[in-house]
């Protein structure tokens, strides 16, 4: 009773339950032969559950009237025109098709039912089917009971094997793997068949001969396939016979590397390319679109092959019929050339971004030194404003008189810069006279400047210094004028290598803004971010080193270092 409750409670839409019931119709039509009237239901019932199984047109495609005459045409010729023979070879259809998915479905309930089926079709053909035909019955006759009440069993099975959640199931079909599993079957019922009729011998002795003979005849191709390790076989003349039609596979191949490195756009690789693809003698003509643009070269003919990659859509006209081997051949060909052609449009993309990098760090650098030379002019404007008295105007005049020639020199070799960005001249400076003139014109109340009794005598790049060292008194003067009591100190350290450090006393810098400060620009209020991110890279381009060596309320220090 649990067993027939189970079993009403199976859903049978799923496909491998079709497939079983497929299974139990086509054991009933072979066992009750004997009625007509229903073995024509059976066989239709059975002829219907493979309709709604088979894996060679999906459901969900409407039927054509040329399909529905073929369907109608299979049902005939199963009612009318049935005998051991077209049941011989159904049955070895059907083994076909659920065997050659044996070797591509993954482990799980979807094999197991695949190998029950098949398992099924094969004992079915050769102790049911072929002794019908070879009226040996009597031979198996000790064999009748288990094959017509046991060997049902295995659809049973099938029925009760978990449900997997795929209903892509039976769409699955290995064309290779099911030809030969064909043609094995046939080669099999043929031998016995010619083996039994001229030897005139018990049936299990032609079914073990040719069982045997086809084994053996499989392990020699198997060896031939591959003999040892120092000579190929079959493998190779294989291989040379899908790798070179038209023309040996590796001249083409030199050619088509040969014109990637000659040529330098995709668009005129693809051409030359091509010409050569439409050399080769088995090649009529070729159209191919790329981009909305579509070309054509050579003639046209009746024998078409397309094929479609990510931008490159191509059609070969053949001069015969496209064999199977000629059509590897030429998506092996096609796919080589379409790669050719992706690593040329790669190459160009990022020359093209190379450039526009370029184009954007010489356009950042050059923008964020003419920000720093309006900063100070700023400043200046802005004392002059603040002056009162005669006093402060004489000090005003000396300021300027020894601001005005520095950003002068800075502005002209910034236009310079501009004009000829690739020829990146470096003045040299001692260090002595760098520091000197620095602490001269950045005199400013709020900074000092602590030096050594015995300078360095390295020879540096006064731009790079003046703009990244005015970046950071910048940022520390925005800071003195929101913070009270704020000071700055410019130290210059006695190192072997230049080594300058600037320090303040202000808040500290957030975490998350300082773990990012020379790596993207970032957004802040006190002006940090996007000028320290620009004095960084034209600090490292020039062999210098920009880093936050303390950041802490109170004592916040940038060091800028020469790279040893």
């Amino acid at each position: 009773m649990q067993l027939l409750s189970k079993f009403s409670q199976i859903q049978f839409n799923h496909p491998n339950r079709i497939m079983a019931l497929m299974l139990l119709s086509l054991h009933a039509t072979l066992v009750w032969t004997g009625v007509t009237n229903l073995h024509n239901t059976l066989f239709l019932c059975h002829y219907g559950c493979f309709l709604v199984w088979q894996p060679l047109m999906r459901h969900a495609n409407k039927l054509s009237w040329q399909s529905a005459l073929f369907i109608l045409a299979g049902a005939a010729v199963g009612i009318l025109l049935m005998n051991w023979w077209l049941t011989a070879i159904w049955i070895a259809c059907l083994f076909a098709l659920i065997g050659g998915r044996v070797f591509s479905n993954p482990t799980g309930p979807v094999k197991l039912a695949n190998i029950l089926a098949s398992s099924y079709l094969l004992a079915i053909l050769l102790l049911w089917v072929v002794p019908k035909l070879l009226h040996a019955e009597a031979d198996l006759a000790a064999a009748e009971f288990l094959l017509i009440y046991l060997l049902p069993i295995l659809p049973v099975i099938i029925l009760f094997l978990p449900k997997k959640n795929d209903n892509n199931l039976s769409v699955n079909v290995d064309f290779f793997y099911t030809l030969l599993i064909f043609l094995l079957t046939l080669i099999v019922v043929l031998g016995s068949f010619a083996i039994g009729i001229t030897w005139k011998i018990h049936y299990i002795k032609p079914l073990i001969y040719s069982v045997m003979g086809l084994a053996l005849t499989l392990v020699i191709l198997s060896w031939l396939w591959n003999p040892s390790a120092t000579f190929s076989g079959l493998e190779l003349l294989m291989s040379h016979y899908l790798l070179n039609i038209g023309q040996p596979f590796e001249l083409w191949i030199k050619k088509i590397a040969a014109h990637a490195e000659i040529e330098s756009t995709a668009h005129d690789f693809l051409q030359v390319a091509m010409q050569e693809l439409a050399s080769l003698n088995w090649v009529s003509g070729l159209s191919w679109q790329v981009e909305n643009n579509k070309y054509q070269l050579g003639k046209t003919t009746a024998f078409i092959s397309s094929f479609s990659f990510e931008h490159l859509h191509l059609t070969l006209y053949s001069r015969w019929q496209f064999k199977p081997a000629l059509y590897l051949h030429s998506q092996l060909v096609t796919q080589i050339l379409s790669e050719f052609y992706e690593a040329k449009r790669r190459e160009e993309i990022i020359s093209q971004n190379t450039y526009m990098q370029s184009f954007y760090e010489t356009g950042s650098r050059l923008t964020h030194d003419i920000k720093n030379i309006l900063q100070s002019l700023g400043n200046l404007t802005s004392a002059a404003e603040l002056s009162a008295d005669k006093a402060d105007d004489s000090k005003l005049l000396s300021l300027i008189k020894k601001q005005l020639p520095r950003l002068n020199q800075r502005l002209a070799n910034t236009l310079n810069k501009l004009v000829e960005p690739s020829l990146m001249k470096k003045r040299q400076y001692k260090v002595s006279t760098w520091w000197r003139n620095f602490r001269r014109i950045n005199n400013h109340q709020l900074i000092k400047f602590v030096g050594p009794a015995d300078i360095p005598n390295n020879e540096i790049d006064p731009d790079v210094l003046d703009s990244v060292i005015d970046n950071l008194l910048q940022n520390a003067l925005e800071k003195a004028k929101l913070e009270a009591e704020v000071k700055i100190t410019v130290n210059l350290l006695p190192a072997p290598q230049f080594c300058i450090e600037v320090t303040d006393t202000g808040s500290a810098i957030p975490n998350d803004v300082a773990m990012q400060l020379f790596h993207s620009h970032i957004s802040s209020n006190n002006g940090l971010g996007v000028g320290l991110f620009h004095a960084y890279q034209q600090a490292m381009q020039a062999g210098y080193q920009l880093s936050l060596v303390d950041n802490q309320a109170g004592l916040v220090r940038f060091r800028l270092a020469m790279i040893a």
